[in-house]
């Protein structure tokens, strides 16, 4: 074994609502700790798996997900070809990083962020090198730039960033990579995008085309409602994207996942209603914060981030009252997902009568 994975810290998933229900003995509980969609998914959705030929089931599924290439180039005007799906965007970084890196090779990152970008650096053998954001919580180009030498072969960039919700502009994003060397990939995970005020001009989906050491991944876990289904996808500049399809499993996005992925594409109006009324629910957290003057973060995403004394204890007091949120990202600081008008209202009210 590595020995770099036998020091390894896991990443921890969250247990089902079902197993902490029952632990905690609660009549309710609500998880606003993993960022999924409150809404649920598209009843079209629903309709195509259950119209699905389960005589296929014996069979392998599409391994080029031809169907839902297609639908996916179309809506982002891209190249088929530069289309590499995966399992979630979990197993997409997984395949980034085998790829790219080796044993002391470094990568970048801008913290807080993702845990899971350092995670399989680890298990290369690479570096973690992690630039702190500015005060604000925005990524600091310049001290990532200028923190980029021949050892990195890795920079990741989340937009908007998880934990924190801050989103960049395309601008400072073309800027920095400008600033790269062609031999270190910027990897732009566009996660959350959807739920951006102006997510049509800060996505940077256009830029792999244009820079071949650019990747930009999304995934239908979020505001498309299908976390469950794991289906994300990276697009890739065409020096690499006929290779990436190499090292992707064979078959890894299964029929199941390409009909629902396909489906959920196929209705804007669920994805719209869902972005809508995550707006409107996060501006009136954003005002129940300045009314209470806690500190946080401006967030383009469905989460907020923010400061609270004694974090951990207000944590631990809402979820015996029914509320996970999610704790461990900063010393001091939380993070809620944006649940819905009800569940935002009642967990208000909680922290207010904490406070």
């Amino acid at each position: 074994m590595k020995a770099s994975i036998e020091q390894l810290a896991a990443y921890v998933p969250e247990k089902t609502l079902a197993t902490l229900q029952a632990e905690l003995g609660l009549p309710r509980l609500v998880r606003l700790s993993a960022n999924e969609n409150p809404y649920g998914t598209s009843p079209a959705v629903a309709t195509a798996i259950k119209n699905w030929d389960f005589t296929q089931s014996n069979r392998y599924p599409d391994a080029d997900a031809q169907a839902l290439r297609t639908a996916v180039a179309k809506q982002q005007r891209i190249d088929p070809d530069s289309i590499v799906f995966s399992v979630g965007l979990d197993e997409m970084i997984v395949m980034l990083s085998r790829t790219f890196l080796g044993a002391g090779d470094q990568v970048i990152v801008s913290a807080p962020t993702f845990s899971e970008y350092g995670l399989h650096a680890e298990i290369e053998d690479a570096k973690l090198v992690s630039v702190p954001t500015l005060a604000n919580d925005h990524v600091d180009f310049k001290a990532l730039a200028a923190a980029i030498t021949p050892q990195v072969k890795m920079v990741w960039l989340c937009n908007p960033n998880n934990p924190t919700g801050t989103v960049e502009s395309l601008a400072d994003i073309e800027a920095f990579i400008q600033q790269v060397p062609q031999e270190t990939m910027v990897l732009i995970d566009e996660a959350y995008i959807d739920f951006a005020a102006d997510a049509a001009q800060v996505t940077a989906m256009q830029l792999p085309a244009k820079y071949e050491n650019v990747v930009v991944m999304r995934t239908f876990s979020k505001a498309y409602g299908l976390a469950n289904f794991r289906v994300g996808y990276a697009v890739f500049n065409q020096r690499y994207a006929a290779t990436m399809q190499t090292v992707r499993l064979p078959y890894n996005v299964n029929s199941l996942a390409q009909v629902a992925a396909l489906a959920a594409l196929n209705d804007p109006d669920f994805v719209a209603a869902t972005v809508q009324k995550n707006a409107t629910e996060r501006a009136k957290w954003t005002k129940f914060f300045d009314e209470q003057q806690i500190t946080y973060d401006q967030s383009g995403a469905n989460f907020i981030f923010f400061e609270y004394p004694d974090a951990d204890r207000l944590a631990d007091y809402l979820l015996h009252h029914g509320y996970l949120i999610r704790t461990g990202l900063r010393p001091g600081w939380l993070r809620l997902t944006i649940g819905t008008a009800a569940d935002n209202q009642a967990l208000q009210q909680l922290i207010d009568t904490y406070s």
